[in-house]
């Protein structure tokens, strides 16, 4: 595990930079200005520091399309590419003014037409423009979107890694579940697992949990401790090089009658959801997919985008019309979600990281299910 803050591999984050240049022209934008962190850390290849939790949005990132140049807001040059040189680099500042004085210097900000930002607050709704004085401001996020939603080799390569990673601690709490320990104690056996790994970063705090017998897509009530006969949920992530790899199992606690049939239930949903996952296959299929199987449909996302946070595309009942207008397109990494679940049983839950290719799916996950 390297202690020093070292950016993105060039081959990585130069494909990703082309990409979005070529998603500017194609919404025929002069500029990108960028201030969510994935989107940043996409076209400048370098980890930020120090941007846990929420934050407002600032103009972090600049992208000239014409040039290629990156401006990028950073106060020191460690973990900064060598394509990215000093005078690009521009400081925080407490004072916004200060930030759209840099950003007016840029060459190409005064004579740009259309400007395109990820995100947008009152502030600099009304500052921008003045950066940019010549620019129509519109939805740059669009681009971006359009952008990582296909995946360059080098990235696949990159989510096989973070998903190797999410696997050795799947497999770490599997060989700690037993009756009486607790969930929290799994879920520190796991984290402990990937931060071995040299991962510090878990996609999500809810890493292990009992399945609810009386209620689906819930967690059992009580004191948190695993007893013989509870199915078990654990769900593996984690944040590794700024892409999120990801696994879900369920494991049953003793002898379980009925656990066995559940089982061959959420195969044959899997069947259904696999065999779906082809490229120009609409997104919607996949939510028939539980319908053919006699499942109701999960209240979460069916399958989402594996990449640096939830890429498109978000393929849920909830949005219809995303799901009925998406289709599966080679390069595509999906989450996919199998669940099942039976009044007095609980819950069989697995998750899968599917890569869409030319021709067909390929499963990057390899952690075991539980067999009869």
């Amino acid at each position: 595990m390297s202690t020093e803050v070292l950016a993105d591999a060039q081959v990585l984050r130069l494909g990703r930079r082309e990409r979005a240049r070529a998603q500017m022209a194609a919404h025929d934008l002069d500029v990108l200005v960028l201030g969510r962190q994935a989107n940043v850390r996409y076209v400048t290849g370098a980890p930020q520091l120090w941007v846990a939790g929420t934050r407002p949005f600032g103009p972090t990132c600049v992208l000239v399309r014409a040039t290629g140049a990156v401006h990028l807001l950073s106060t020191w040059d460690e973990g900064i590419p060598e394509d990215i040189p000093h005078e690009n680099l521009y400081g925080i500042s407490w004072n916004p003014a200060n930030t759209i004085a840099a950003l007016s210097r840029i060459d190409g900000a005064s004579t740009a037409r259309r400007v395109g930002t990820d995100a947008l607050s009152p502030v600099f709704a009304q500052l921008l423009p003045t950066a940019f004085p010549n620019a129509e401001l519109v939805d740059g996020e669009l681009a971006m979107r359009a952008a990582r939603r296909v995946k360059t080799d080098e990235e696949v390569d990159a989510l096989r890694v973070s998903i190797g990673v999410a696997e050795a601690g799947l497999a770490a709490a599997v060989a700690e579940l037993r009756p009486g320990v607790r969930e929290q104690d799994l879920a520190g056996v796991l984290l402990e697992a990937v931060a071995v790994g040299g991962v510090s970063t878990p996609s999500s705090q809810d890493v292990a949990w009992v399945t609810s017998r009386d209620h689906p897509w819930r967690r059992a009530a009580g004191d948190g401790r695993v007893q013989s006969g509870d199915l078990v949920v654990l769900s593996a992530g984690v944040l590794a090089g700024g892409y999120i790899g990801e696994v879900g199992r369920t494991w049953p606690v003793g002898d379980i009658a009925g656990a066995a049939g559940l089982f061959r239930r959420w195969d044959r949903l899997w069947d259904m959801l696999i065999a779906v996952c082809q490229p120009g296959a609409r997104a919607d299929e996949l939510l028939a997919a539980y319908a053919a199987a006699g499942e109701p449909a999960p209240p979460m996302p069916v399958a989402r985008g594996l990449g640096m946070g939830f890429d498109p595309p978000v393929i849920s009942a909830r949005l219809p019309r995303t799901a009925d207008e998406e289709r599966l397109e080679p390069g595509m990494v999906l989450a996919v979600t199998g669940y099942v679940w039976e009044q007095g049983l609980g819950a069989v839950f697995g998750r899968e990281a599917v890569l869409i290719t030319a021709d067909g799916p390929q499963v990057l996950t390899a952690s075991p299910f539980w067999r009869v």
